[in-house]
């Protein structure tokens, strides 16, 4: 139901209020029919994706079917007072002015979103407006369900964000003649309460083909939209195109938001793993200092008596003395030597992410560039690039997922504690080799070997994969021990998937996934 129509029904049931009201009645457990007083019921139907509110005068029946019906045929009682739209979004509000009685009843907000696959009905503390506490709502939404937006019960109601659309119900002509060079069929995009039914509507009231700017003929599509906000109904030819139309653009937003989230977390993943090199580059001048320090300790070593927590040693460059803090328990050189130590890795490090540098920039430019073109992207363009994603995925077994290594081995990632100890204790067999990241929750890694020895490119293969499914994701320098499956056992009463190893060897790797990850066939 969109904006336009929404605002007749409230249209035509303000010029009653208030009103008194007769009762609930409850058709299914998704429609809830309020009886006024000489104007018959207001229908809320709440059921996604298609939600309605109407005006009946058809006889309803129908006790509540559930907790939240019954709570409205007791609690949302009195007089209603008001109905309000919020601009002419698909967000309205009706007050009830509550009731005395054996038991007083307060006055409450009813809120309804007639929002397609969010439909959602509130109540909501009585107030102005379009926020306040929900006392209880028809559907809990909860952040497993919707990251982005919650409503719960006792939470409090935050109405959609705020847009800036033309009001036509108060257009100019000089805003019509702003729009004069978008295509009717886009006018939706600038006028509020049109939606894909009312847009093609709009077209066929113009007379003008959906890619046609109006012109010089502005004035005929003002009045055209004029009558549509007068009498916001459809023909049947262009409900028929508008459904097909309304159809393909849910099924192109359903496959929009499937292949951003995806992208979305590896342009994030790209951009922490850039930030790493940025932190790398920023230790560099640590590992400057370290050396320095550890120049001055080896050269005056003589000069440091043993036990001190610090020591003032003559700068290289005559320009002073050098504090230079020092572990008591270690003598200058080893001090020195653990100076040293640290530099390396941090030289190291940088080194080994800056080389990694030129590929990450590459590959934020290249998730940019496919999230700009996921928003242009057309219904055909979408399911085709749905495809290729699913191509491009490694094959799922009933045993983990399955990689191959560079050498042809097949390497098998548990997806829970149940495959990791599927994967160890049952397909692994004795001579096989298995990986995990050292001190991180994560994917038992199997590569099944045969009894042969791995190369090098294959042990660190597999080790990327572990890397790649633990916590330390996305990090750098990651430990991964492997070990033959003999040496791995399951303590007694230890839950699935939790093991003791031994005879393992440990590598150091990035937690990203192999660049060349070619699922088995």
């Amino acid at each position: 139901m969109e904006g336009l129509m929404l605002a007749r029904v409230l249209r035509d049931l303000s010029k009653h209020l208030p009103a008194r009201t007769l009762g609930w009645a409850f058709p299914d457990e998704t429609t809830a029919a309020l009886l006024l007083d000489g104007v018959g019921n207001l229908v809320l139907s709440y059921r996604p994706p298609q939600p309605v509110v109407f005006l009946s005068r058809e006889r309803m029946r129908g006790d509540p079917h559930n907790g939240f019906q019954r709570y409205l045929a007791n609690r949302v009682r009195g007089d209603l007072l008001k109905a309000e739209q919020l601009k002419l979004d698909r967000v309205f509000a009706l007050h009830f002015a509550g009731e005395t009685g054996f038991v007083d009843q307060p006055p409450v907000r009813m809120l309804f979103e007639v929002t397609g696959r969010n439909a959602n009905l509130l109540v909501l503390e009585a107030g102005e407006g379009f926020e306040g506490r929900i006392v209880l709502a028809a559907r809990e939404i909860t952040g497993s369900r919707n990251r982005f937006r919650t409503v719960r019960t006792g939470g409090v109601y935050t109405p959609p964000p705020p847009y800036e659309k033309l009001d036509p119900r108060l257009m100019t002509g000089e805003d019509a003649r702003s729009l004069a060079t978008l295509p009717v069929g886009r006018w939706r995009e600038r006028v509020d309460g049109l939606g894909l039914l009312l847009g093609a509507e709009l077209v066929r009231r113009t007379g003008l083909s959906p890619d046609e700017a109006p012109g010089d003929r502005w004035p005929g599509a003002l009045a055209a939209l004029r009558s549509l906000v007068e009498d916001p109904t459809v023909s049947e030819g262009t409900m028929r195109e508008g459904a097909r139309e309304a159809a393909r653009a849910e099924k192109a937003a359903g496959l929009r938001k499937a292949l951003r989230e995806p992208l979305e977390k590896r342009l994030t993943l790209v951009q922490n793993q850039l930030a790493d090199v940025t932190r790398a580059e920023a230790g560099l001048d640590n590992a400057a200092q370290d050396r320095t320090e550890a120049d001055l300790l080896m050269a005056y070593a003589h000069t440091v008596e043993p036990g001190t927590a610090s020591a003032l040693l003559p700068a290289f460059d005559g320009s002073g003395e050098v504090p230079v803090a020092l572990d008591p328990q270690l003598s200058a050189v080893q001090n020195a030597e653990k100076r040293y130590a640290r530099a390396r890795r941090r030289e190291d490090v940088y080194e080994r992410l800056a080389e990694r540098e030129p590929t990450l920039r590459a590959e934020l430019e290249e998730a940019r560039e496919r999230l700009a073109q996921l928003d242009a992207a057309g219904l055909e363009e979408l399911e085709a690039l749905s495809q290729t994603l699913q191509a491009e995925r490694p094959e799922k077994s009933p045993y983990g997922i399955r990689f191959t290594t560079p050498g042809g081995f097949e390497a098998l990632v548990g997806r829970n504690n149940k495959e990791n100890a599927t994967l160890t204790h049952r397909i692994g067999r004795s001579l096989d080799y298995w990986f995990h990241a050292q001190g991180y929750p994560g994917s038992h890694v199997l590569v099944r070997a045969g009894g042969r020895d791995l190369a090098l490119p294959d042990i660190l293969y597999a080790a990327r994969l572990a890397a790649a499914h633990s916590k330390a994701r996305g990090s750098s320098n990651v430990p991964v021990d492997y070990t033959r499956v003999k040496f791995v056992w399951r303590p007694r009463g230890s839950p699935a998937g939790q093991v003791h190893y031994t005879d393992q060897k440990t590598v150091f790797v990035d937690g990203t996934l192999p660049e060349e990850n070619a699922a088995a066939g």
